[in-house]
This record gives C-alpha cells, structure tokens and sequence, in this order.
C-alpha cells in the first residue's frame, strides 16, 4: 500500500507543478504583452511629439517672422529702442521655433524631464496656473450654455429667444401669459377679446 501512496503523491506533485508552469507561462506571456502595448503607445507618442513639435515650430517661426517686420517698421519710425526689444524677442522666437522644428521627441522629452528635475516647483506652479486657466475655461464655457432665467435679467433686458417658444397671446385672470393654442383649456372666451387688443 505504501508503494501506490508514493505513486499517487508523485502524480498529484506533478500535476501541481504543471499547473504552477501553466500560470507562470501566462504570467510570462501576459507581461510579454504589456511591454508591447508599452512600446506602441510609446512610439505613438514619439510619433505625435515629432508631428506637433514640427508644426508648432513652423508657427513659431513665422511669428519669429512677424515680431522682426515689426521691429523693422518701429526702426522707420525712428523708436530705436522698441525696435531693439522687438528683435531680441524675434530673436528667442525664432530659436525656440527652430528647437521644436529640428529636435525629435527624445530630445524634448529628454529636456522637458530634465526641466522639471532641476526647477519642480515651476512644474508644480505651471500645473497651478494651467489648473486655474482650465477651471476658469470651462466656467465661461459653461455659463454661456446655461440660460438665465427671466427673473435675474437686469431691468430692460428682453428674455432670449430660447427662453420660451410659444409667444403669449393672453394674459389669465392673475395676469400670466398664456397661449390658448398650446393649452385650449384655458381659453374660457376671455381672451378672444383680447387678441383683437
């Protein structure tokens, strides 16, 4: 008996240790799979950097372009010392826009990490102020969509449009416009009378 226990121990050991293999090669292969997933995305936002960093530069440069006509025209009008200021700033924009036209994404995004390494609290004050510009953004956008009530325009101010569609043609006996069309029931003979008004 002792001989069939040691039998069946060993076949149900194997049979674990297959199991173990199974869920380490599916470990194996599931991590396999993040790392490509990883290196398309990567090379995806390789590919966009490269793309947008040449057109942002191309723009840049053309306001380069632009800042240096305005230079050359303050130095027609005899204002040397705007016209000074004016180049210098063509200047630094025309090296920025000649930076993102030329470098790859690696060197951005090689330099942009060592930015935010050497000076962090321009990163984090950066974050704030785009932080505060998004919030600020999305208020005005939401505030235009939202319509004020009738009740809270300042005096004078005639309700929109869209504020109601149907257009009185009464007044009820506590004097709220009504449109007999859109609710017949009110129409009680009072108001054809004052149609004609």
């Amino acid at each position: 008996m002792a001989i069939g226990q040691d039998t069946e121990a060993s076949n149900g050991g194997s049979a674990t240790e297959q199991a173990q293999q199974k869920v380490q090669e599916a470990g194996r292969q599931a991590q396999q799979q993040a790392q490509q997933a990883a290196g398309q995305a990567r090379d995806r936002v390789r590919g966009q950097v490269d793309q947008r960093s040449t057109q942002v530069g191309e723009q840049i440069t053309g306001q380069a372009s632009d800042i240096r006509t305005v230079a050359d025209q303050l130095r027609e009008q005899g204002k040397d010392k705007p016209a000074q200021l004016a180049e210098k700033a063509a200047q630094h924009t025309e090296r920025i826009g000649s930076y993102l036209k030329e470098s790859d994404a690696d060197r951005i995004l090689g330099d942009a990490e060592s930015f935010a390494r050497q000076r962090p609290w321009a990163v984090v004050a950066g974050g704030i102020a785009l932080g505060f510009a998004a919030s600020r953004f999305v208020k005005a956008s939401s505030a235009g969509r939202q319509p004020t009530p009738a009740h809270q325009l300042p005096p004078g101010t005639p309700p929109s449009p869209a504020a109601g569609i149907a257009q009185p043609t009464g007044q009820t006996a506590h004097g709220a416009a009504v449109d007999p069309e859109l609710d017949p029931a009110l129409d009680d003979g009072r108001l054809a009378g004052m149609e004609s008004q």
